[in-house]
């Protein structure tokens, strides 16, 4: 703009505020809203929009800007598209407005870039009453000139809605140019060269049906506008037929085609031309859910012929009012075949088929074209039957089984049945077990000429009868008793069984199947070994059998490896065969080692006054390895009977020299030996003065004999079994008595245990101290209290 063309709005704006209005002055007619941004967009109270992209920027005509020199002159708002991405938008809100009479918005907008490249989009867009954006009503896009363009807005929105005008710019691919607007004007009277459109009224159609939008409005030329029906939640909807109503009035109609709830929604007209654009007050399309029933009809009688129902038509799906109510009825395996108008609650349905099912629903229908909505829920039910005409006859049995019998019967048709719909039942009972009885009824199908009875005990007696029924009436057959066949019996209860084990054998026991499903015949044991605690035992052998009678619950099976784990499986047979087999683990007690044969032979190998050497021999292993070699020393008395090697017992609780000397028992543990400290014959010297695993070996008094025992002991889990065998006799000599130090003994623990003894000694000797000190103290206090 030049200068004078800046001024001119400012002018404007200070006619309007004066006092006296400007008699034949068009442009002194508009009211409040409009602004000409001589001190910016807030003095208009115009805002930008918090939620777009970027903002539009006051370009002041007193203060220097960036634009280049041919960009026109004076205040206005502008965006500068080379400084944001395509597709980013600027929004610059204007007042909220409440206009109450006809008026007219004018603005002016230029596009403008140095090459003449597409600098974005002007959009204009309406909002009403805060609702939702919708589409612009109007846009420009691309190069329009470096001079200034007006445009006009015939907004229709009537009191008392309101709503704001957006100005929306909207950057192009090319980045390249300016939008700007300028001089917004609210004016008093019509536009010029943009339609203003009649109220437009709310549609409300049924589902279904195609809706229709009228829109009137006024203005010369403007049936050659671009017209739309403008969704405010939804797209855009293009003009169907337009008419000139005169000169200066037309009409367009747009045309919704069969509308769902989902097309509800507010819509209006918009017309646009390049001088600007109309648009019309949102209406409403009101969109009527023909009625249906929620429920289906209520049965309330039955006959051979006739039913008795009630309607249920107050709850309902959809949109009232109800202007007629109809009942729908078929043979639910035919057609339908006939539609009754009803004026009553309850209705009364005649003529129909005995024992027939049929399917009854209701119709509802509000006003206008499609009003009558879907049937609703059906109602299915059956005409009423006459009861039987006779009993079934004698049941005739097919198949006998252990688990099942097979019953045939006679075909049973309508005339025995006197009803479509029937039901033929087996009804069956029997005992079993420790009384145990069990009583169970089964539905058949009534076409099949048989009918096989499951899941039955094997060789039991069972009560059979046959029960015709339909809606009115049953017939039952006379009892019949079948004895079902054998089958292969049930496991021996695992509870039962028990094994006895001892080094050699295992003693087994068991009790009949809970499940004998017949006559036991007898019963069959496999067992094999699995595991042993002797690695010298094969377990990789074939398993072995043995059968027993069938009122033989008990066997000893012999001639087994000590220390080994055996595997048993027992089963009973019946004449059907051998039932499930029930498992068992039992191991066998594990046997001491055997030793070499001493007898008869000297294992003396060296003797000193406090010494003798022996020949030690490994054992070997009988159900379980070698845990340890063990050499007892015995002191020989003359009141004592020697014992037997061969009938003795062996020493069970280790004993130390020291706890034999304190405890005055007749024997110590002079070492203890792991078996791999044997693998072949070796010496041993017993009283060398050393101590093994815990055990001190102290040297032998030259003036006592001593019997000198071997030990070899196994221990698996919580068993331990132990050999022994005498080896040697040392006879006493007349050598000086000499009596064992135990400070001298080599090996670390015994002097540890010394020194332990020395230190309580010590501490012996420090309490007697302590306590004399405190007796003299307590005396000398006594006698200073008597001085």
């Amino acid at each position: 703009m030049d200068t004078a063309t800046a001024v001119l709005p400012a002018f404007l704006a200070l006619l309007l505020l004066s006092p006296w209005p400007l008699l034949g002055s068009a442009q002194g007619q508009f009211s409040a809203g409009g602004c000409t941004f001589d001190d910016g967009p807030g003095a208009c109270d115009y805002h930008q929009d918090l939620y777009d992209d970027f903002e539009w920027v006051h370009v002041s005509a007193q203060e220097p800007h960036y634009l280049p020199p041919e960009m026109p002159q004076g205040s206005y708002m502008i965006v500068d598209s080379s400084d944001h991405d395509p597709g980013e938008k600027a929004r610059l809100q204007l007042p909220t407005m409440k206009e109450n009479d006809t008026h007219c918005i004018d603005f002016s907008y230029l596009l403008y870039s140095q090459k003449g490249l597409n600098p974005g989009t002007l959009n204009i867009l309406v909002r009403v009453n805060k609702g939702p954006l919708a589409n612009p009503i109007w846009n420009v896009t691309g190069f329009t000139g470096r001079d200034w363009l007006r445009a006009e807005l015939a907004v229709s929105t009537f009191w008392p809605n309101e709503y704001q005008v957006i100005f929306e710019a909207e950057v192009s691919g090319g980045r390249s140019g300016y939008i700007a607007i300028d001089d917004i004007q609210v004016l008093s009277y019509p536009c010029d060269k943009s339609p203003h459109f009649l109220r437009l009224g709310d549609v409300e159609v049924n589902a279904g049906q195609n809706a229709t939008f009228q829109c009137i409005a006024t203005g010369r030329d403007a049936v050659h506008n671009k017209l739309w029906l403008q969704r405010r939640n939804g797209e855009d909807i293009p003009v169907a037929q337009t008419k000139n109503i005169n000169h200066r009035r037309f009409a367009a109609s747009f045309r919704l085609q069969e509308v769902t709830k989902t097309d509800q929604d507010l819509y209006r007209c918009v017309t646009q031309s390049e001088r600007g654009s109309g648009v019309s007050n949102f209406a409403q399309l009101i969109v009527r859910e023909p009625p249906r029933p929620i429920a289906p009809p209520q049965l309330l009688g039955v006959g051979p012929t006739y039913l008795l129902i009630q309607l249920n038509a107050n709850s309902i799906i959809g949109d009232g009012p109800i202007i007629l109510k109809e009942v729908e009825y078929r043979m639910t395996s035919g057609s339908w075949t006939e539609t009754h108008a009803v004026n009553a609650p309850t209705y009364k349905l005649w003529h129909l088929d005995p024992d027939t099912e049929y399917e009854i629903r209701v119709l509802l229908t509000r006003p206008g074209e499609g009003g009558t909505g879907l049937p609703g829920p059906p109602l299915i039910t059956r005409t009423k039957c006459a009861e039987p005409m006779r009993t079934p006859k004698t049941l005739k049995i097919a198949e006998i089984q252990a688990r099942r019998i097979a019953v045939d019967w006679e075909s049973l048709g309508y005339n025995i049945t006197r009803c479509h719909t029937f039901n033929v039942t087996i009804c069956y009972h029997y005992f079993h077990g420790h009384n145990e009885s069990k009583a169970d009824c089964l539905d058949m199908d009534p076409k099949a000429p048989q009918h096989v009875v499951n899941h039955l005990p094997p060789y039991t007696n069972v009560s059979l009868k046959m029960i015709l029924t339909n809606p009115e009436g049953r017939k039952e057959s006379e009892e019949t008793i079948i004895q079902t066949d054998e089958d292969v019996p049930g496991p021996v209860p695992v509870n039962s069984l028990q094994g006895t084990s001892f080094e050699n054998k295992i003693f087994l026991n068991w009790k009949e199947p809970l499940d004998p499903n017949g006559i036991i015949t007898q019963y069959e044991v496999s067992y094999s070994s699995i595991r042993s605690f002797d690695p010298a035992v094969p377990v990789a052998g074939p398993p072995q059998t043995v059968s027993n009678l069938w009122n033989s619950t008990h066997h000893v099976f012999m001639h087994l490896h000590p220390g080994t784990t055996y595997q048993f499986f027992i089963r009973a047979s019946t004449v059907k065969g051998f039932g499930p087999a029930t498992a068992i683990n039992v191991t066998t007690n594990i046997s001491a080692p055997t030793l070499p044969d001493y007898e008869g032979v000297d294992a003396s190998l060296n003797e000193t006054a406090t010494t003798i050497t022996v020949l030690l021999r490994p054992a070997q292993a009988k159900g379980a390895p070698i845990s340890a070699y063990q050499i007892v020393v015995e002191e020989l008395h003359s009141h004592r009977t020697k014992r037997e090697a061969g009938a003795m017992e062996c020493y069970q609780v280790p004993v130390t020299y020291q706890n034999s000397l304190s405890g005055g028992a007749p024997y110590y543990f002079a070492a203890e030996l792991p078996p791999g400290n044997l693998p072949e014959p070796a010496p041993f010297t017993v009283g060398d003065n050393r101590t093994y695993q815990g055990f001190w070996n102290p040297p032998l008094a030259p003036r006592k004999g001593y019997n000198i025992y071997f030990q070899a002991m196994s221990s698996v889990e919580k068993e331990t079994k132990t050999q022994c065998v005498r080896i040697a006799t040392k006879a006493a000599t007349e050598e000086p008595e000499v009596i064992p130090d135990p400070a001298k003994q080599t090996d670390r623990v015994v002097k540890i245990a010394g020194i332990s003894a020395g230190i309580l000694v010590f501490i012996l000797l420090l309490l007697v101290v302590i306590l004399i000190v405190k007796k003299r103290w307590e005396n000398a206090l006594t006698l200073s209290k008597i001085v």
